[in-house]
């Protein structure tokens, strides 16, 4: 018996990743750039292990056993030990033998977070130190069970690219900085709702793909000059510029959601509201300092630096008061002191109370990595 125990990172996107140009090989229509958060407070923690004694695959996640028949589970495996047995880095019996896996989440799955990423990185990544493939040749593998798992496969800040090649071969993660590039940047995740969303992003990216006139101008044209602009603002440390461009596209990616037919909705009103707050509170602050991303849910992700975290949080609990305010499992993550945040701000209104499930304060942080 032989057993392998790894944690993944949730990713959040800046230039999102929405419709396929091949749904079988899961090929984007366009670059996609995220950041890698810490495994500290959001990430899958997966077990695989091997025996000859098993009879059958099997898979619990987060405590209930699945169907291992899902095809892209199956896919990922096939091509590790193929892989695999050409590498010849493991005894060859191993890869005859059944698997066992079982895998957690420490935040809610399939609520427009990212869980698929993190998930089925850490499953790849832990083939792959079961079986023993270098670390660089397992991307491609990753984008198979979901597309952006291979964005979950590095530290930082990553971009996915797209490629050209009709077998998806260069269609690859790449990390454009490190987690310690940008030492400053924070993330604050606000979660608004925690359930399964009504529709899943394979099946809304499907009837985007077949039916909306933005998409296709979106990926040609739009998302090329995003990542050009974000890029760029990375490699300066200019917030201004990167947090205008990540608010940017993660509206025109939920433009998109709504010229699908029938319309994609993932945003609702309590994510609307987050939009507002964040744009006045630049207004107050007289430059982007804080910007905001959603992907295929409600659930809004803060992007902002280091120095303004206490007056962010404090103008969240001001704008979307909650009873749980004061409680130490209501913003998870990193500890702060909630004590110690600035007085209100007359400036900004309050919403109806408790419509903020909790909220998790984070930082950009490392990829995958093997629990000894």
């Amino acid at each position: 018996m032989y057993s392998v125990t790894c944690v993944a990172p949730v990713n959040i996107a800046v230039i999102k990743y929405w419709g396929k140009r091949d749904e079988d090989l899961i090929l984007p229509l366009n670059d996609s750039v995220s950041a890698t958060l810490s495994t500290d407070h959001l990430c899958t923690r997966t077990t695989v292990t091997t025996s000859e004694i098993y009879l059958e695959n099997k898979i619990v996640l987060n405590g209930k056993e699945e169907s291992f028949g899902n095809p892209r589970l199956l896919r990922c495996l096939e091509e590790i030990k193929k892989r695999a047995q050409a590498a010849n880095q493991c005894k060859p019996e191993m890869l005859k033998w059944n698997i066992h896996v079982k895998t957690e989440n420490n935040f809610p799955t399939a609520a427009g977070l990212a869980s698929s990423a993190s998930g089925y990185a850490c499953f790849v990544y832990a083939l792959s130190c079961l079986y023993g493939i270098e670390k660089d040749e397992i991307s491609s593998i990753a984008r198979l069970g979901s597309g952006s798992a291979c964005r979950s496969l590095h530290s930082g800040f990553v971009q996915w690219q797209k490629g050209t090649l009709i077998d998806g071969s260069d269609s690859i993660a790449a990390q454009l900085a490190d987690h310690q590039f940008w030492p400053e940047m924070r993330i604050i995740v606000l979660v608004v709702n925690d359930s399964r969303k009504k529709t899943s992003s394979t099946g809304g990216m499907s009837t985007s793909v077949k039916t909306s006139k933005l998409l296709k101008y979106r990926a040609e044209t739009c998302v090329p000059q995003h990542t050009k602009e974000l890029v760029e603002a990375l490699y300066r440390k200019d917030f201004e510029i990167f947090g205008k461009v990540t608010m940017q596209d993660s509206n025109q990616f939920h433009a998109v959601c709504l010229d699908t037919y029938p319309p994609c909705v993932y945003m609702n009103d309590v994510s609307h509201a987050i939009v507002d707050m964040v744009h006045k509170f630049n207004e107050r602050k007289g430059s982007i300092s804080l910007a905001y991303t959603f992907d295929a849910g409600p659930n809004a992700c803060l992007y902002l630096l280091e120095k303004d975290v206490a007056e962010v949080l404090a103008t969240i609990n001001q704008v979307f008061p909650n009873d749980k305010c004061s409680s130490p499992e209501y913003i998870k993550g990193i500890k702060v002191d909630t004590a110690m945040l600035p007085q209100a701000d007359p400036y900004f209104a309050a919403n109806e109370r408790n419509l903020l499930k909790y909220i998790i304060y984070t930082k950009v942080g490392e990829g995958p990595k093997r629990i000894e």
